[in-house]
């Protein structure tokens, strides 16, 4: 009813409700790593089962972004947002009971559901009202949501000294740039869908060679991208790195993601080299993984930066690629609600196993390992994505 009686609203308050949006799509997960070990011991919780936090929202991005495009056809693009947005920040408010373990898990789970369809959703968004600058819309979108993760991931420790400690209100905190999304979205005009556009399974491009080929270098650098935010911090500490140190190193890998997330869009755009940039971002991320395996006391710094700024990147890329696969909004929103929800279900076991074998043999190197292996897998999926995709209507 709402959207009935607002006015059309102008393309800058659009991209405004976008920012936001994509800016709260990633806190929920990073606010947790800078407080991880101290929660940890507090609630008394192995390794594997903290990792629970960081894994399970992961997997319900995966398990339900298939629900994305049968929720907006039932009730609109926009409202469905909206709600994802009023989901992630009530999720986001339970934190304040979050001493109990069962709320902490829970209320990742929540977090999860609502980035899920929000995140399908939200590329849909981009196709509809943004045609002929999608490169420079995602390069803007990609960069909001590596700000919300890096926010998360670099704030949260001093916001919870400033809070005294109490970390359950430095997770909670999030739950501010939630609602404030909700205000805004609530005035963005709804629009339904075609409901002919969804056919059976969700219309997910499932037969689809080139949607796998996405998906599986999705799934390996979400895969990296979430292990490396539970577990980076634990790895520098155990080499000999202090508490500061490796705080340092963490937050340069956070924060140089940054501009890699708003340039590489941008020139993917320009230049028509999304295959080259990804493969490039694949090559640094293996070679950095390696460092940070076997020799990371040598040069941490720079591996820190460049597995920064090639993670930030390839994610920012494979948000780009089912732009350039199909043309309709909602068959954008199909093609990534595959990539995520293939790409999701499978990276979110990519925490947990890390955790499981750190228990198991008392090291993060032999992890640490194994994530070098998947990081050269993407660089042969990577060169399999260097011929050139043309634009299909909805499969």
């Amino acid at each position: 009813m709402l959207a009935t009686l607002v006015k059309p609203i102008s393309k800058g308050l659009l991209f405004v409700a976008l920012v936001l949006a994509a800016i709260n799509l990633r806190p929920g997960i990073t606010s947790l790593a800078p407080l991880i070990e101290q929660i940890a011991n507090e609630l008394n919780l192995s390794r594997g089962l903290i990792a629970l936090t960081t894994a399970l929202p992961v997997l319900c991005m995966g398990l339900l972004a298939p629900m994305a495009p049968r929720l907006a056809v039932r009730f609109g693009l926009e409202r469905t947002i909206t709600g994802c947005m009023v989901l992630i920040g009530s999720a986001l408010v339970l934190r304040l009971a979050s001493h109990n373990s069962m709320v902490l898990i829970g209320s990742a789970v929540f977090v999860g559901a609502g980035i899920a369809v929000a995140g399908p959703l939200l590329s849909g968004f981009i196709k509809r009202h943004f045609v002929g600058k999608v490169g420079r819309v995602v390069a803007w979108y990609s960069l909001s949501m590596t700000i919300g993760g890096a926010g998360g991931a670099v704030l949260t420790g001093p916001l919870t000294s400033l809070l005294g400690e109490r970390w359950h209100w430095g997770l909670a905190i999030w739950a501010v740039p939630a609602l404030l999304a909700v205000l805004l979205w609530l005035w963005v005009p709804n629009k339904h869908e075609d409901p002919a556009e969804v056919g059976s399974g969700g219309g997910l491009p499932w037969r689809e060679p080139r949607a796998w080929v996405i998906t599986g270098f999705f799934a390996i650098q979400a895969g990296l991208f979430y292990t490396l935010t539970t577990w980076l911090t634990a790895r520098y500490h155990e080499v000999g790195f202090d508490a500061s140190q490796s705080n340092t190193l963490f937050n340069s890998y956070m924060m140089i993601g940054l501009p890699s997330a708003f340039v590489l869009p941008w020139l993917a755009q320009r230049y028509d080299n999304r295959a080259q940039l990804l493969l490039g971002c694949a090559v640094a991320s293996s070679l950095c993984l390696g460092m940070i395996s076997f020799m990371p006391q040598v040069l941490p710094q720079v591996w820190a930066l460049l597995l920064g700024l090639a993670l930030s990147g390839s994610f920012a890329l494979s948000l780009v690629l089912p732009m350039y696969e199909v043309n309709t909004p909602l068959a954008v929103s199909r093609w990534t609600a595959m990539m995520l929800c293939a790409g999701y279900s499978i990276s979110s076991f990519t925490p947990i196993l890390t955790g499981l074998v750190r228990d198991l043999t008392g090291s993060y190197q032999v992890p640490f390992i194994v994530l070098t292996g998947l990081a050269i897998s993407m660089v042969f999926l990577a060169w399999s994505l260097r011929t050139r995709a043309t634009p299909v209507a909805a499969q």
